[in-house]
């Protein structure tokens, strides 16, 4: 648990336990932090902004964080499967998700299985084809090692579950989801149903007209790109600082997105 008062505990999942905190109350906001991550990790600023006005629901998937673990490929619809038994378990039956990179992605997902469980969606820098990201990016992830794997997140990870072990799982399940990417099928995107908010830097990992093919493509869509990078636009940078008036801007706008009717 971390110092933002939190209640936490542990939801059955598909076979496994996964870690949730819980913040404020309201309407209910599910939190999805990207790949090499965990849900605090990802949006202590954002529950530091929004703890007030929404019930924030933050989770640790499959193999991250608090989170239990598993043997098996990861895949994006096996996480929302997870989500959807997270709220399950809470008794929650509809909510509103704002997922960051992998957790972008798997809520858009979330999206096409379950659409009677989504209220909006906050997608910020998620991707659904593999030639939405820079170029380069699958050559990086083939060579790369979990040598390189950035020390920050190491360390996050090495602080909740202290396993080298589960480290190099997890590691290995989220390198290989991501070299195996998968597009997602023609006429996905274009049903989902929901109010759907992207965001991205301009110096992403996500290339800005993949954002706006999929801001064209998705009925009921509005795009957000800003002057940043992978994230930093509501978390610390590379270096560990906060840019508070950058991630002021965005959160006034996804507060704005959830309160705007449908």
């Amino acid at each position: 648990m971390n110092k933002l008062n939190s209640n936490s505990g542990y939801s059955p999942a598909n076979g496994i336990k996964l870690y949730y905190e819980l913040y404020g109350t309201g309407k209910p906001l599910v939190l999805i932090h990207g790949g090499g991550s965990s849900g605090f990790f990802d949006f202590e600023e954002t529950v530091k902004r929004l703890k007030d006005q929404y019930q924030l629901i933050l989770l640790d998937m499959q193999n991250h964080g608090r989170s239990e673990h598993r043997a098996v490929p990861e895949t994006f619809e096996q996480d929302a499967k997870d989500i959807v038994a997270v709220l399950d378990y809470l008794a929650i039956n509809k909510a509103s998700f704002f997922g960051f990179s992998n957790g972008a992605t798997t809520i858009l997902r979330l999206a096409t299985l379950f659409p009677d469980r989504v209220d909006k969606l906050i997608a910020a820098s998620g991707n659904t084809k593999r030639e939405g990201l820079m170029d380069g990016f699958f050559d990086s992830m083939s060579a790369s090692t979990i040598e390189v794997m950035p020390p920050y997140l190491k360390e996050n990870f090495l602080k909740l579950n202290p396993d080298l072990e589960k480290f190099k799982n997890m590691y290995e399940k989220d390198s290989r989801r991501m070299i195996n990417f998968e597009d997602f099928e023609p006429g996905t995107l274009e049903n989902i149903s929901c109010p759907v908010f992207l965001i991205a830097g301009d110096q992403d990992v996500i290339k800005g007209q993949h954002l706006a093919d999929m801001q064209k493509q998705i009925p009921n869509a509005r795009l957000m790109i800003l002057p940043a990078n992978h994230g930093n636009y509501i978390m610390k940078d590379f270096n560990g600082q906060v840019d508070a008036g950058l991630i002021d801007f965005t959160i006034l706008q996804v507060r704005k997105f959830l309160e705007a009717e449908s």
